[in-house]
């Protein structure tokens, strides 16, 4: 087996050093339980205050704005959930976009069997929505917009901060999927003058398992977990200190690297480049607007992206197609469907994300190897 190269940072990322560091004293140690009142407690709730003050400077925040979660599908639940029980009485419309991630997608359908009415609004050929389009769609009971920064499957980055603006001309609740974003694009949500926004620790090499919702005063979520009252009565269970501690250590670092942004496009334009060479093949999404180290492909003559990331796999080369959360179906993706690609194309995907963990020599490694992975993949075909 040749030596592995890792670009999938889309889907999960390894655990920084420092991160790591910062964790391993609170599962021995340090692995008391914020609530309790004695040294242990103390010292276990003081970490985690000072996690929350972290996050939320690497936000833009105020700390009694940050709210500790599992994850990026917790925390936009908890969001689109919160707006629902909060506002529902004003008003049961909600906008959003046909290329969600399906923890938006699928919230915003439990959201539909409770009588709301949802409009998804579809992508251009580039994947964005524009401003325009939003205002068109706002009605009077619209009561929450939900966008996410930058998508997950081909990388385009929204203008947040437009969109958001037309979401509060018509007074409706604006939430932020920034799972892709936070860690790779500058985020300050008093700039972008957004009301909720949801992060997840493991997407900028923090561990799994710990997210956050920004939740700005007054738009603050109502209870989502009933129990001991934690998370300022909003989300009841004991924390997970060491996931919190080890995500909030990885989003300081890696808002201390996003001077090396410049880096990661270049790694990634010298992907794009060396892979459309390849006959019938075509970068998806924006070309400018979008994620530094995301680079999205279809193929003609594939049948399935499975072909090509098995080649890939056998390769060395662990890359996906999309979503990790589906990347075990076999239906055509729906970012790139609504996007206006055929099912064809959109079955015959690939998404490369790149990590400051990447070198030159492994994007050279990778464009070496994608005509013949290519060539084996379409060779399937019957």
């Amino acid at each position: 087996m040749p030596r592995r190269i890792y670009v999938d940072n889309s889907a999960t990322t390894p655990v920084s050093d420092g991160a790591l560091a910062a964790m391993l004293p609170f599962f021995q140690e340090h692995f008391g339980n914020p609530s309790a009142i004695y040294s242990y407690g103390l010292e276990a709730n003081k970490a985690l205050e000072e996690s929350r003050r972290a996050v939320a400077k690497a936000l833009g925040a105020l700390s009694s704005e940050i709210f500790f979660v599992s994850g990026g599908t917790e925390s936009d639940n908890w969001a689109i959930h919160s707006v629902a029980e909060r506002y529902g009485d004003k008003g049961k419309h909600v906008v959003s976009t046909a290329i969600e991630h399906k923890a938006v997608l699928n919230t915003l359908g439990k959201l539909k069997e409770r009588g709301f009415e949802v409009t998804l609004l579809p992508p251009d050929r580039d994947g964005l929505v524009s401003p325009e389009r939003l205002a068109r769609a706002l009605r009077d009971d619209t009561i929450l917009v939900s966008v996410m920064m930058a998508n997950n499957v081909v990388g385009t980055i929204m203008d947040v901060k437009a969109l958001a603006k037309e979401a509060h001309k018509r007074k409706a609740v604006f939430h932020v999927d920034a799972v892709q974003a936070a860690g790779y694009l500058p985020i300050d949500v008093r700039d972008l003058d957004v009301d909720l926004l949801s992060i997840s620790g493991h997407k900028f090499h923090g561990p799994k398992g710990a997210g956050a919702l920004f939740a700005k005063i007054p738009r603050l979520p109502t209870a989502y977990l009933t129990g001991g009252g934690q998370e300022r009565g909003g989300r009841s269970g004991t924390e997970n200190l060491p996931g919190i501690v080890g995500m909030a250590k990885a989003l300081k670092e890696a808002v201390a690297n996003l001077e090396r942004v410049e880096e990661l496009k270049s790694l990634r334009d010298r992907l794009i480049e060396g892979i459309l060479t390849i006959q019938g093949s075509f970068l998806t999404g924006d070309e400018v607007r979008r994620l530094p180290g995301l680079a999205s492909f279809v193929f003609t003559g594939l049948r399935s992206s499975v072909y090509l990331i098995n080649s890939l796999n056998e390769k060395g080369i662990c890359a996906s197609s999309g979503s990790a959360c589906s990347a075990s179906s076999q239906e055509a993706s729906h970012v790139l469907k609504s996007m206006g690609y055929t099912d064809d194309l959109a079955m015959a995907s690939l998404r490369i994300s790149l990590s400051h963990y990447n070198t030159a020599e492994e994007v050279r490694a990778i464009v070496e190897a994608m005509p013949d992975a290519v060539r084996e993949a379409r060779s399937r075909r019957l």
